[in-house]
């Protein structure tokens, strides 16, 4: 979204400036709705004019205008969606930036009115909104299964389905009712029966239930041995630099070429680089990774107390 729309339309006196960002709690929803009733309806003509003035000198009283004449559009669409489990306020907010992206996207010479392009955006961005809220499992990537989404409850109520579980049978006519194929329908039907469930929700009924996380295996590792793992890794590295840079020059880089970078160099282009055969070259490797491999297990092993 441009910056020009953003900075504009919050630039309102009006008392229902909460419209350009929605509305919180029930009392504050209710005002806003109240508040943007009061903004007139435009004909077709002062709908064209003021789109105009936008389009061509970038005029800011008219987005504004233009605007806050379709906000109680957003909020009809939004009331559409309320049964899919956001906050109505959450839903007038995507559906306002939606509006305020038809905005900037209007050619009144098309000969549309705003409101009919308008309702594509409002409706594609409260579509994003619940589909990104609906589960920690995203789902809906597809047209199609967007589709489905939206339209199952009335594809089963127009088919005459009240079972949740869908049989193979119900799947095939519901993807011929929706145009859509059965393995979509089959998809979205299973995420939608299978809400997220929090790992803070009792087990059982009971009063006294733990809750699921609290039956869950801790399978994090003990401090106590992760301190020590930590250590050991220090060590490592550190006996790794020392032996590493007591190697010869040319075996210790042709060593850090093949095991210690990714992606490894080829033998072919170490053979060129050093003037000599691929053969030479592994088998200065693992002359060198020999050498390297036998000081560290030296140095690392438990030394042997002898007595006097």
């Amino acid at each position: 979204m441009s910056k020009e729309i953003k900075t504009t339309l919050p630039a309102t006196k009006s008392s229902a400036v909460g419209a350009y960002i929605g509305a919180g709690d029930d009392a504050s929803l209710a005002k806003y709705i109240n508040e943007i009733q009061k903004f007139p309806i435009l004909s077709a003509e002062q709908e064209y004019e003021y789109a105009t003035k936008w389009a061509n000198e970038h005029d800011n009283i008219a987005a504004e205008k233009l605007v806050a004449s379709h906000l109680r559009l957003v909020v009809s669409v939004a009331y559409d969606f309320k049964n899919y489990g956001l906050p109505v306020s959450d839903l007038i907010a995507s559906g306002n930036m939606g509006l305020m992206q038809a905005l900037q996207k209007f050619d009144p010479e098309k000969g549309f009115r705003f409101s009919t392009y308008a309702m594509f955006w409002i409706k594609a961005e409260i579509y994003e909104t619940i589909l990104n809220n609906w589960s920690i499992v995203k789902l809906g990537n597809s047209a199609n299964q967007k589709r489905v989404f939206f339209n199952l409850t009335r594809a089963k109520r127009a088919l005459g389905i009240m079972d949740n579980s869908l049989s193979d049978e119900q799947t095939k006519q519901i993807a011929e009712y929706l145009s859509v194929p059965e393995n979509d329908v089959e998809r979205i039907a299973n995420r939608m029966s299978a809400r997220d469930v929090s790992l803070n929700s009792p087990l059982n009924t009971d009063s006294d239930a733990k809750d699921i996380l609290s039956n869950m295996a801790d399978t994090r590792i003990n401090i106590a041995d992760g301190l020590e793992q930590l250590e050991f890794k220090r060590k490592g590295y550190e006996l790794l630099k020392k032996h590493l840079n007591e190697l010869p020059e040319r075996d210790r880089e042709i060593l850090k070429a093949r095991r210690l970078s990714e992606p490894a160099m080829t033998l072919e282009t170490l053979s060129q680089k050093y003037g000599i055969s691929r053969e030479r070259v592994r088998q200065i490797e693992e002359r060198a990774f020999k050498k390297l491999r036998d000081a560290i297990l030296s140095e690392s092993e438990p030394r042997k107390i002898t007595k006097d």
